[in-house]
């Protein structure tokens, strides 16, 4: 249920759909990526216990985001750090997908809200190198 798209063995994303359910915590990334991505899952009464975050210091080569489709459909286009075009998949209401490595485009292809989430502070043009879209009749999805 939940996919974890690789190419050459390299994380690019973690895709959880909007029907995953499972009790308790599920960490979906490993411990040495820099965007952590968890689902919790608990009943009424439970106590998460009170707690601060101390002070850690991290370095962080690569943004890494993640993407709360709260409605709408969207495709997300692949492509390594070369910027040659993988693949693509489609995202529907309720699903959530890291961005973990490589590049990616979208299409929205119908109406979205969505909510994203990744490391800061934002670093203007120097944040990213954009590159023309794959062409359409190129496209394939998983």
């Amino acid at each position: 249920m939940i996919e974890y798209i690789k190419y050459k063995e390299r994380l690019l994303a973690i895709i959880i759909p909007t029907e995953f359910r499972q009790d308790g915590i599920h960490f979906f990334t490993s411990n040495d990526l820099s965007q952590q991505l968890a689902y919790m899952h608990h009943p009424a009464g439970k106590i998460i216990e009170p707690h601060v975050h101390n002070p850690v210091e991290r370095q962080v080569q690569y943004t890494q985001e993640v993407l709360f489709l709260k409605s709408g459909k969207l495709r997300v286009d692949f492509y390594d750090d070369d910027q040659n075009y993988l693949e693509s998949r489609i995202l529907r209401a309720g699903d959530v997908i890291l961005l973990a490595t490589g590049g990616h485009g979208f299409e929205v292809l119908e109406e979205i809200e969505m909510i994203e989430v990744k490391q800061g502070p934002y670093a203007g043009d120097a944040d990213k190198t954009r590159f023309e879209s794959i062409k359409e009749d190129k496209i394939r999805i998983k």
